[in-house]
């Protein structure tokens, strides 16, 4: 009997698996810190014997070398890639034996990237199909994103996706279930996909790679495609460099006296705090971004890469939780640490403060300010539904930016509150006079504020 262990990341969206017969394991796409897997494995009483890469990730840093090389388990990377370390080439058609009763047989799926490999894990007594990891080719309802090498190679890899999704819809039982790595919030995704299960035979029904003709799809999906995060651009490097596992060290702390010359230096200081924490009291200049599971995700995309980082938290676990997301996407240095709660933190006077308002709040100070609204949603989310009049800056752009809006009062909204305190901070630390909506937009037109639909007419709710 196989079993598949799954251990997620939410904080990236993205899927490890286990797989294991009882008396060996094999590892899909693991993450970076790998004491989750061992975990895994040791609570099963097997060792891992092989680990499996479907592709050179580019949304976090692999834990895959790191994990062989403590297990003494064999690591299985696509022949073709250049990797600066050993490995064992594997290829299209290749079987593996893992344990007495698992192999897997490699199937090319290129599209996500030009080397992606899927796996069908068989059970070596029967020939049944247990699964197949996907990787990033074939998703629960979608597929992952074929734009990552640069827009000349898109519309090849979106065919090559197109292609990969049907051979393996043709050559695996329709009752396999699918195991993917991404699309579980992840911008490796091409469209949303699904969190719950999924098998071929549901795929068919319901995929677009499976479901539309070629060219519909290839349509669809690059016309849907948007921003995915700046800090992409260094993943695949390092993982092809060979990344060791994570050092957890926890960072020196510092003082609150120290943190005001730490920015003045180009230092960024990162409050982990709820964001109506920070907007009530916070070191003049320092950055919101609230713990949680879009953390990593917007810090790593909006920090100039390589900039000296200082976080900010309640706690030294709430610090030691944001350190292990960071690592995850190659963050491994901080500058330093400081607790809010600890001697010496500044009295409330001497720290900065914005208000916070929701949209009924908005619509009482539209008629009675001179105020301008900025929406830091993703194109897709304002063609939805946007308030009228409002400006429109992504908040991945909003650093690059920042001269061009006014310099009056900014009402600054999202769609649930999270990115818009993030933009608040920025705008503040740059001098702006900035209020931020903590709301959910799906009330903003029963709040009677001028919202229009997509087609520009006022629309009466927008979820």
């Amino acid at each position: 009997m196989i079993e598949i262990v799954t251990i997620e990341t939410p904080s990236l969206g993205d899927r490890t698996y286990l797989a294991t017969d009882g008396a060996s394991a094999l590892v899909i796409d693991p993450q970076r810190d790998i004491d989750r897997v061992l975990a895994a494995a040791a609570a099963r009483g097997v060792a891992v014997t092989h680990v499996f890469e479907t592709h050179i990730h580019n949304d976090y840093v692999s834990g895959g070398l790191a994990l062989a090389r403590q297990s003494g388990a064999a690591y299985h990377v696509n022949a073709a890639d250049a990797v600066a370390y050993s490995r064992v080439g594997i290829s299209d058609g290749d079987t593996i034996e893992v344990g007495p009763s698992m192999r897997v047989r490699v199937i090319a799926t290129p599209g996500h990237t030009f080397t992606h490999l899927a796996y069908a894990l068989e059970d070596a007594l029967t020939g049944a199909v247990a699964a197949v990891f996907t990787g990033g080719s074939l998703l629960h309802g979608s597929t992952g994103r074929p734009d990552l090498f640069g827009a000349e190679h898109t519309l090849a890899l979106a065919a090559a996706q197109y292609a990969s999704a049907r051979r393996l819809a043709a050559v695996l039982p329709d009752r396999t279930p699918v195991c993917p790595t991404h699309g579980f919030g992840s911008f490796c995704a091409a469209t949303t996909a699904g969190a719950a299960g999924s098998t071929i035979g549901e795929e068919k029904r319901s995929n677009p790679a499976l479901t539309l003709g070629e060219g519909s799809y290839v349509t669809a999906l690059v016309a849907g495609l948007e921003a995915y995060p700046a800090y992409y651009a260094h993943m695949a490097a390092a993982n092809a460099s060979g990344p060791d596992a994570p050092d957890h060290v926890p960072p020196a702390r510092v003082t609150a006296g120290e943190l005001g010359w730490r920015i003045s230096a180009g230092d960024w200081v990162a409050d982990l705090r709820g964001r109506r924490a920070f907007a009530g009291g916070h070191i003049p200049g320092s950055l919101s971004f609230e713990y949680g599971d879009s953390f990593a995700t917007y810090l790593g995309w909006l920090i100039p890469w390589g900039t000296p980082l200082v976080l900010v938290g309640e706690t030294g676990r709430q610090i030691a939780a944001a350190q292990r997301d960071l690592s995850r996407i190659g963050i491994d240095r901080l500058a330093g640490a400081a607790i809010v709660s600890s001697a010496g933190w500044p009295a409330s006077s001497r720290l900065a403060t914005y208000p916070v308002s929701d949209f009924p709040g908005l619509a009482a100070a539209w008629d009675v300010q001179d105020l301008t609204v900025l929406d830091v949603r993703r194109i897709s989310e304002r063609a939805r539904g946007q308030i009228a009049g409002s400006v429109h800056v992504p908040l991945h752009e909003l650093p690059a930016r920042l001269h061009q809006l006014p310099r009056g009062s900014l009402w600054v909204h999202c769609q649930g509150g999270y990115r818009a305190s993030i933009a608040a901070s920025l705008l503040q630390a740059a001098g702006h006079t900035v209020t931020v909506v903590d709301d959910d937009f799906g009330r903003a037109a029963g709040a009677g504020l001028p919202v229009t639909g997509p087609s520009g007419r006022a629309a009466a709710a927008v979820a």
